[in-house]
């Protein structure tokens, strides 16, 4: 069996308490608390290369990966997510709106933390160019021998009986 990666579960979690701590907030605070939120939702949002297997990307992740690549090791790093969402939990935990958006940021803080300490790391999603059909090389070359047949004796009618 091959080996878990945790920061793909660690993503899922955060990005669900981003959402919940921006819903949260919202009706509590207004305009004002939603800073949080929509500060994990950014950070979270772009998936990270898995080692193994493909990686399906989010829709218009490929803007978003531009700016987490650009922060570089400050979001690379799973050590300093996990810190960053540690910190993010603790003053939405005064607040009974959030509190369930608290929960999820720190089980992704647990999950971060273990990721980081297994060396897992966040790596961009890279478009592989799509290879164009090369006129020449695609196709296949006309057979030059014909197809094997049987022997002459057994490819005539054989007598019908009875008739």
């Amino acid at each position: 069996m091959g080996q878990i990666e945790w920061a793909m579960w660690a993503n899922e979690q955060a990005l669900a308490a981003g959402l919940s701590e921006c819903e949260g907030v919202w009706g509590a605070l207004g305009h004002s608390g939603n800073a949080a939120g929509v500060l994990v939702c950014l950070l979270e949002y772009p998936r990270s290369k898995r080692k193994k297997g493909s990686t399906m990307e989010r829709c218009g992740q490929k803007y978003l990966t531009a700016v987490v690549k650009l922060l570089g090791p400050l979001t690379r790093n799973y050590y300093i997510r996990a810190i960053l969402h540690a910190a993010l939990a603790v003053p939405a935990g005064f607040l009974l709106s959030t509190i369930l958006g608290t929960v999820c940021l720190g089980i992704a803080s647990g999950i971060y933390l273990l990721a980081a300490v297994r060396g897992e790391e966040w790596s961009p999603i890279e478009q592989k160019p799509r290879e164009r059909p090369q006129g020449g090389g695609s196709m296949k070359p006309p057979p030059s021998n014909p197809p094997p047949r049987p022997p002459p004796d057994a490819r005539r009618k054989q007598p019908e009986v009875g008739g």
